[in-house]
């Protein structure tokens, strides 16, 4: 078995992205692939809390993600620091994830055979 590690930067509500992105994590996932997630930059505004995206004509992504459960996606990981750069802490998000320090990214992708950052 495969350890995917799927980065997420991009702002939330920023095109199709984030739609192709889960699918191709839910397809992998459906594989019986471990999977994981992790959340840089603007990508942790994917799990805020209170999105009101619907004046856009655009999807929740928070309530798109809480999906990866059934999938069996439960490592969902976040950087302290781009939380912190942007005013939030986990208990903004909707979904538990692993808050870890910048310094260990690099271990944390050591545990991962493939990743996949876009």
């Amino acid at each position: 078995m495969k350890h995917y590690l799927f980065v997420l930067r991009k702002p939330a509500h920023s095109g199709i992205y984030l739609q192709e992105t889960l699918d191709i994590i839910l397809t992998t996932a459906a594989f019986d692939q471990k999977v994981g997630v992790l959340l840089l930059d603007d990508g942790v505004f994917y799990l805020k809390k209170g999105q009101h995206p619907e004046k856009s004509n655009m999807k929740d992504t928070a309530t798109i993600f809480k999906a990866l459960a059934l999938y069996d996606v439960d490592d969902i990981y976040t950087e302290r620091e781009s939380l912190m750069d942007r005013g939030l802490n986990a208990a903004d998000l909707c979904l538990s994830v692993q808050v870890i320090d910048r310094k260990d990214i690099a271990n944390l992708m050591t545990q991962f055979n493939i990743i996949i950052s876009g």
